[in-house]
């Protein structure tokens, strides 16, 4: 006998016949979450500059950033300025290791900032051998890579430049004593130059160096001392025959040897001078307390030596 079609079809308004099962719900789709993007971090860039310990730029240096890991992260090479520039440089903490022909190489800890711009400053490199005095031996000075300058305050407001362009000298370094070393430099007085003809004539004039009468400057030194990182050289000048102590700054920059094969030393040093003590006491009022130039001169001696006699 066949089925009656109709009896297995629901009824009207979706109600189920009693003892038919219900049909199966949908299943719930859970809502699907995006993909998490990371931040985009930006690539930090490291900028900073190489100089010697008396503040010249170091070129050709190589700068290289280590991570952690001792891996390498970054490099870069110092241009003629002693600048460098470190690109896509990883945050954190790291090693920045410098190194450049004739200088020691150095690694400092640093720690690289997550974003923006790395400014690493200065890096000070020493010279290779840079012991704290000389060698030993006599060392002449070599006036072409030498220079001693004086500058005088005038009418209180900037300040006038000179430089001596005739001197000489001679620095004995004894071996194992070198705080009994001597510096003796001659300065010829009528080659001071300080650009202006008028003025130089002045200062050449019997107002205040009487070149004509007293033709040479001298300080002789017979001590150096210690003074915290650097030296004072206790001396004697000699200024139109008028004889005082007078203490210099010493700093001695290294030593090295030339294209030819010589060895050279390089030194700076300051002190200031009141002209009072030397009888250039030449001045002209331009008003109430105001006069042509300041009673102090302050004097910058760079000097470079060749020694003598030096071994093969």
């Amino acid at each position: 006998m066949s089925q009656d079609p109709l009896a297995a079809a629901p009824p009207a308004g979706g109600r189920h016949r009693a003892g038919t099962a219900a049909p199966a719900p949908s299943p719930v789709v859970p809502p699907v979450a995006p993909p998490v993007v990371p931040p985009v971090v930006p690539p930090v860039a490291g900028a900073g500059r190489v100089v010697s310990r008396d503040g010249w730029p170091v070129s050709g240096a190589s700068v290289t950033l280590l991570g952690a890991d001792g891996t390498q992260r970054a490099r870069a090479t110092t241009a003629g300025d002693g600048r460098f520039a470190l690109g896509d440089v990883p945050a954190g903490a790291a090693t920045l290791v410098v190194a450049a022909p004739a200088h020691e190489p150095r690694a400092t800890g640093v720690v690289v900032p997550a974003a923006g711009t790395w400014r690493v400053g200065d890096v000070t490199l020493e010279r290779t051998g840079g012991q704290e005095t000389p060698p030993p031996g006599v060392w002449v000075v070599d006036p072409a890579h030498s220079a001693v300058l004086a500058t005088a305050h005038h009418l209180g407001l900037s300040s006038v430049h000179g430089r001596f362009t005739r001197f000489a000298g001679v620095v004995t370094v004894p071996e194992g004593d070198p705080a009994a070393s001597r510096v003796e430099i001659e300065i010829d007085a009528s080659s001071i130059d300080t650009g202006n003809e008028q003025r130089d004539g002045h200062l050449r004039s019997a107002d205040l160096l009487d070149v004509e009468h007293h033709p040479r400057v001298r300080f002789v030194a017979d001590e150096v001392r210690r003074d915290g990182a650097g030296w004072v050289l206790p001396g004697r000048l000699t200024l139109l025959d008028v004889t005082r102590p007078v203490e210099l700054a010493l700093t001695y920059l290294g030593s090295g040897r030339d294209a030819e094969g010589r060895t050279r030393a390089a030194f700076s040093a300051t002190t200031e001078l009141h002209r009072d003590d030397f009888r250039l006491s030449w001045n002209r009022a331009v008003g109430v307390g105001v006069a042509i130039f300041g009673t102090t001169l302050k004097v910058a001696i760079d000097v470079q030596a060749v020694r003598q006699d030096d071994p093969a």
